[in-house]
């Protein structure tokens, strides 16, 4: 029997927790959710959104994303809290370092994913995650990035010709009524990357609110194109429900 797919609808997946260990001697907290069998068409590394402004790795869309991708679209999804995040799963060690110091986290992060032979190894970052993916992302690991929100506070032209030069395929997701970047503007910016996509959600703000399963579509269509989307919104298997509590960094 069918049933819907709400807010706080767990698939079935393996879950593990996770430490990832940075170069400059830091613990960070994260998880790993894998396809229940088989391998993943492709590995989803999320970046989460700001710390200072509630941003981890519970985040509402990277956390339907691991509750969801590895059922629905056979990904696996690596999410973590950078250094100084706090969630349910813990904080990570060290502090918030605007962007800085946080290179050694994405480092550790894709470290991770290549000693696991994860596959096909996409960057997902949201709003500070899509600066994260952009000044420091372009790994020969990446395949490419997914930006959702994408404020391009910190990214400078150096590191947009960068991934031009690069050739590797940039999504951005721009909502209508984004707080600091809108779709007409950022076709202009996002003019630098030749290869990238920029695809404008109507009636879409900065958080999402309400809008997960449309990110999730454009992640899921982004990564593995022959996954059919939109993704299902009910589900014919075994579920769960759960109730995260939302900690502050």
């Amino acid at each position: 029997m069918s049933t819907p797919i709400r807010a706080n609808t767990v698939l079935p997946a393996r879950r593990e927790p996770i430490t990832l260990h940075t170069a400059d001697d830091l613990k960070l907290v994260g998880e790993l959710a894998l396809p229940e069998s088989g391998e993943p068409k492709a590995t989803l590394v999320c970046l989460h959104p700001l710390p200072t402004h509630g941003g981890m790795m519970d985040s509402h869309i990277f956390r339907k994303a691991a509750w969801r991708l590895p059922a629905l679209a056979d990904l696996a999804v690596l999410r973590f809290n950078t250094r100084g995040t706090a969630s349910e799963a813990g904080r990570s060690e060290g502090s918030f370092d605007g962007g800085k110091s946080e290179r050694f986290d994405v480092a550790a992060a894709l470290e991770y994913a290549e000693f696991s032979d994860l596959p096909n190894v996409w960057l997902v970052g949201w709003s500070f995650g899509t600066d994260l993916t952009l000044v420091h992302g372009l790994d020969p690991l990446v395949r490419g990035a997914v930006l959702i929100s994408p404020p391009l506070r910190w990214s400078t032209e150096d590191d947009l010709r960068a991934w031009a030069e690069s050739g590797k395929p940039v999504h951005a997701l721009i909502p209508e009524y984004d707080d600091y970047l809108r779709p007409d503007e950022a076709r202009r910016r996002f003019a630098a990357i030749p290869q990238a996509q920029v695809t404008g959600f109507p009636d879409t703000k900065h958080l999402w609110v309400g809008k997960a399963e449309d990110a999730l579509d454009a992640i899921a269509g982004a990564v593995a194109p022959d996954v059919p989307t939109p993704l299902p919104r009910t589900w014919d298997g075994p579920s769960e429900t759960r109730q995260v509590t939302i900690v502050e960094s």
